[in-house]
C-alpha cells in the first residue's frame, strides 16, 4: 500500500486521471449536443418569428422575443421530456416572451412611439377591424384563432402548444371566432 502511495497512484489519482481522459469526450457531446439543439431550433426560426411579430406587430420587437425565446429554450432545454413535442415547446415559449413583453408594454407610457424605418403597406379597413378585434379578443381564444388562421397549426399541433387538450382548443377556436365575427359585424354596422 505504501509503495503504492510513494508511487504517486492511489485511488485519487486514477480518479483524476480517468476524469481528463473522459473530459474531451465529454466536451464532445456537450458539442454535439449544443449543435443538434440548435439545428432544431434554427429549423423552427421562421415560424417563431412569425408567431412573435403577430403577437407584436414589430420586426424589432419580434425579433428580441425570438431571441429571449432562444436563451429560455436553451436554459430550459433539460425539461423537455418529449422530444417529438420541440416545435410546440418553442412556439410556446415564443408565445410566452410575446406576452411578457406585451405586458411590460402596458405599464411603460412612451411619450411619442417611433416609426419603424421601411415602407408601410397600405391596410386595409377591414384589416384594420380584424386586428382591433383579435387586440380585444379573450387571449385563450385569441391564442388559438391566430395559431390556426395565421399560422396554419392544426387543432392538435395548438394543443400541444397551448399546452390544453385538444377539445379545450376547437372550443376556444368556435367561439374565438363567434366573438370574432359579433365584433366585426358590430364595427361594419357602425361605420354605415
Amino acid at each position: 500500500m505504501a509503495d503504492h502511495a510513494a508511487e504517486g497512484g492511489g485511488p485519487y489519482r486514477e480518479t483524476a486521471m480517468g476524469e481528463a481522459k473522459a473530459g474531451p469526450a465529454r466536451q464532445a457531446a456537450a458539442n454535439a449536443e449544443e449543435e443538434a439543439f440548435f439545428s432544431r431550433l434554427y429549423a423552427e426560426h421562421r415560424r417563431m418569428y412569425a408567431v412573435a411579430f403577430s403577437y407584436l406587430r414589430s420586426e424589432a420587437d419580434a425579433l428580441e422575443a425570438v431571441q429571449e425565446a432562444t436563451c429560455r429554450a436553451w436554459v430550459k432545454r433539460n425539461k423537455l421530456r418529449d422530444e417529438q413535442a420541440f416545435k410546440a415547446w418553442v412556439l410556446r415559449i415564443t408565445i410566452n416572451c410575446c406576452m411578457d413583453e406585451l405586458r411590460r408594454k402596458k405599464r411603460v407610457y412612451p411619450a411619442e412611439r417611433p416609426e419603424e424605418a421601411g415602407p408601410e403597406e397600405m391596410k386595409s379597413s377591414e384589416r384594420i377591424d380584424l386586428e382591433r378585434a383579435l387586440v380585444r379578443m379573450k387571449p385563450k381564444y385569441r391564442h388559438a384563432v391566430m395559431l390556426k388562421y395565421y399560422h396554419d397549426l392544426t387543432a392538435p399541433e395548438i394543443a400541444k402548444v397551448l399546452s390544453r387538450p385538444e377539445g379545450t382548443v376547437k372550443t376556444w377556436l368556435r367561439e374565438g371566432l363567434r366573438e370574432l365575427r359579433g365584433m366585426l359585424s358590430y364595427e361594419g354596422r357602425g361605420r354605415k
